[in-house]
């Protein structure tokens, strides 16, 4: 399993216009190729009066699985561009569709490769990157009179919270790395002086967004 992944928050739909010709840049998170060409399928009858129906997608932990197509845009100008942008951003198991309604004024081979890569950045940049990372589920049980200092650790130490319960105890479901979970446990187990009771739970994979430079 993949220590950790990049890919778009959620499914999205961004516009653009250039020159009168309308883009509609349409993403969606994947989980195989029939799902892919499921999407592009969809997308396509929905925009059937449409000039093009462009797509790319990537799958597989490592894009093992890479497809493109210019549906009848100049080759090269149109499906290559747009997978290029999303392997740019690393991104994983996701499928890009840009439909073009023509406005009447030509773009040119280089200014078709701007209008599409520029379609799928925009609409990526719009919703944003999450990544995901395989952490340990660990459930830290506390008397209240150590809730303070321990929301104040996970708040320094960034840790991530599933959730927390307010009962006659307070037990926060935290997630860590776990080449980080023995460490974890000893630096809490010492902030506590010992009153603290840990369980670990799942192993999956927690997502957070990406605050790109």
């Amino acid at each position: 399993m993949l220590q950790n992944y990049r890919t778009i928050k959620e499914d999205h739909q961004y516009e653009i216009e250039i020159k009168k010709s309308h883009f509609i840049c349409f993403l969606k998170r994947i989980a195989s190729e029939e799902e892919a060409k499921e999407f592009i399928q969809y997308i396509k009858k929905e925009h059937w009066k449409a000039n093009h129906n462009c797509s790319a997608f990537v799958l597989g932990d490592r894009n093992e699985i890479q497809r493109s197509s210019d549906d009848g845009e100049p080759s090269g100008t149109a499906g290559a561009p747009m997978l290029e942008v999303l392997k740019k951003n690393e991104l994983i198991n996701v499928c890009a569709v840009v439909t073009r309604y023509f406005g009447g004024t030509k773009l040119g081979a280089g200014g078709l490769i701007r209008a599409y890569s520029g379609a799928v950045a925009q609409a990526i940049a719009d919703i944003g990157i999450v990544e995901g990372r395989l952490q340990q589920e660990v459930f830290v049980q506390i008397d209240y009179a150590n809730w303070g200092k321990m929301e104040h650790f996970i708040t320094n130490e960034k840790i991530a919270v599933k959730e927390t319960q307010f009962t006659d105890q307070v037990i926060a479901t935290c997630l860590v790395d776990e080449n980080q979970l023995i460490a974890f446990e000893a630096q809490v187990t010492d902030l506590l002086n010992g009153q603290v009771k840990f369980e670990t739970g799942a192993v999956l994979y927690h997502e957070q967004p990406i605050q790109e430079a």
